[in-house]
């Protein structure tokens, strides 16, 4: 099952709401015991999560595209970063993420940027390098 490391600019209620509902799923937020520690750099948390197998969930779209690109041409990888879209319920994020979490394509998201929640106008934006 997938895991998930929660970035620090996103609410702990995110963590708390994805356990209350899938208690199954493994999810850190930046900050928490085991996890990188509040103020880790987005490429120290790139390489965080591949070494620890765990993809990312974020809200900042400005920088991540740019690391993502980088990690990916050092030779590098990740397991997927999901973008969370701003003035989406909390619900219908959490029902994606979880819908992911059990998604046996462990590469489907590889190295990609997930919008979530996916619509068809929705793009996953996959690095080609």
């Amino acid at each position: 099952m997938r895991r998930y490391l929660i970035d620090e600019n996103l609410s702990p209620k995110y963590r708390t709401q994805l356990l209350r509902h899938e208690p199954s799923l493994t999810v850190l937020r930046v900050g928490d015991e085991g996890a990188p520690e509040f103020g880790t750099q987005d490429p120290e948390i790139l390489k965080w999560c591949e070494q620890n197998e765990f993809s990312l969930i974020t809200n900042d779209p400005n920088t991540m595209s740019k690391h993502l690109d980088d990690h990916k041409e050092s030779g590098q990888h990740v397991p997927g970063v999901f973008m969370i879209k701003r003035n989406v319920s909390m619900g219908a994020i959490l029902d994606e993420l979880i819908q992911i979490a059990g998604d046996s394509d462990k590469d489907k998201y590889m190295d990609k940027i997930t919008y979530i929640p996916q619509q068809q106008q929705t793009i996953s934006h996959s690095i080609h390098h």
